[in-house]
């Protein structure tokens, strides 16, 4: 199959939108492999698919073009939900199912069926399903909620769920975390032939070009987020981000949810802190970064901006994620949050008489 640089651009361009399904930046990728002369049973291997799917992808866009490609399918479109509605589906599926449900664990059908009949939630199964398997979810078989071994759990929750319900007056609630490692992968490149086995071709379908390092901070009242790309994570890095992230507020009490890292606990943040008195940290419990809402975020910009990015560089990877962050805050919405630390806390309880109760079994 012939393509013109026109055509080749315009697939590409295609196959890194954040905007279109995973299917349709697959096709675009399958025709792109076949326009650089790869073999049908390799273009079948890389993409995952059936050699006759590579054969009628190629026809579809022989006949009608990139609209071959991007058209949908008979039945209707995909499930349209905004992304706070993902970002509770996440949540709720780490918790155990409410005691009076008599549930053990969540299916698909029944924590649609919660969100619908509890939060006026209304998505499909189906919704639940793919966002399960897109962050690997699997409640049937973890037991949902992580027990926490940190002596000081019930408090750090019951201090951060009280800033997510009820802020202090004129006060600012900053959610602050790094993302790392976000790999720079060209997707348009695969390395062939590809003759290796399916356990090893996620390790050679793509070509890397290094990694950076993603500073975030959400400003839980408003949505807005700053985010900014470090080569390293180090406590300096941090350091600087952080003064960046205050900023703005200044004359504000400010308080920060964050994880409990070394980097964010070093002598100079120390002193740094002492000498800002007006900024106060809110650590996560040891094991439970779900409580920090910027992991939501960062749930949100990997599955719409990098996940099926293609990036050439990683000058490329920060460009993308700057512009994401830019039209993020064009239009902010904040993630509500519904939970109250006495659930949450009668969860973990339920879920910890369960664990010995297995235990207990097992032994005898």
């Amino acid at each position: 199959m012939n393509l013109s640089s026109e055509q080749a651009a315009e697939l590409r361009t295609l196959a890194a939108d954040r905007h279109v399904t995973a299917d349709v930046a697959l096709r675009a990728r399958i025709v792109l492999w076949a326009g650089e002369g790869h073999r049908r049973k390799d273009i079948a291997e890389l993409a995952g698919v059936s050699a006759r799917t590579v054969d009628r992808t190629k026809t579809r866009y022989a006949e009608r073009g990139v609209a071959g490609l991007v058209e949908k399918k008979r039945g209707g479109g995909k499930e349209q939900v905004p992304p706070q509605t993902r970002g509770r589906v996440i949540a709720l599926t780490r918790m155990t199912p409410p005691p009076e449900s008599g549930l053990s664990h969540w299916s698909t059908r029944t924590l649609a069926d919660h969100l619908k009949r509890r939060e006026g939630i209304r998505v499909s199964f189906h919704y639940v399903a793919r966002i399960w398997r897109e962050e690997n979810l699997k409640p049937h078989r973890s037991g949902t909620f992580k027990l926490s071994k940190d002596p000081a759990f019930a408090e750090k929750v019951a201090d951060i769920v009280g800033l997510y319900l009820d802020p202090p007056g004129g006060a600012v609630v900053l959610s602050v975390d790094e993302k790392t490692q976000v790999q720079a992968l060209d997707r348009t490149q695969p390395v062939l032939p590809v003759t290796f086995a399916a356990t090893e071709k996620r390790t050679h379908d793509y070509v890397r070009h290094g990694t950076t390092n993603l500073f975030a901070a959400l400003n839980v009242a408003t949505g807005e987020v700053l985010g900014e790309c470090k080569p390293n994570r180090n406590s300096r890095n941090f350091l600087a981000f952080l003064k960046k992230a205050v900023k703005p507020h200044a004359g504000k009490e400010i308080h920060i949810v964050l994880d409990n890292l070394s980097t964010h606990t070093t002598p100079d943040v120390t002193a740094w802190l002492e000498k800002n008195p007006h900024v106060h940290f809110h650590f996560t419990p040891v094991g439970s970064s779900w409580l920090n809402q910027i992991e939501i975020w960062f749930g949100v910009i990997t599955r719409q901006s990098i996940r099926r990015g293609t990036f050439s560089s990683v000058h490329v990877l920060v460009k993308q994620i700057r512009d994401y962050i830019d039209s993020w805050n064009q239009n902010p919405k904040p993630f509500t949050w519904t939970a109250t630390t006495g659930e949450i806390l009668a969860k973990v309880r339920l879920v910890a008489t369960s664990v010995r109760k297995l235990v207990n079994n097992n032994s005898n």
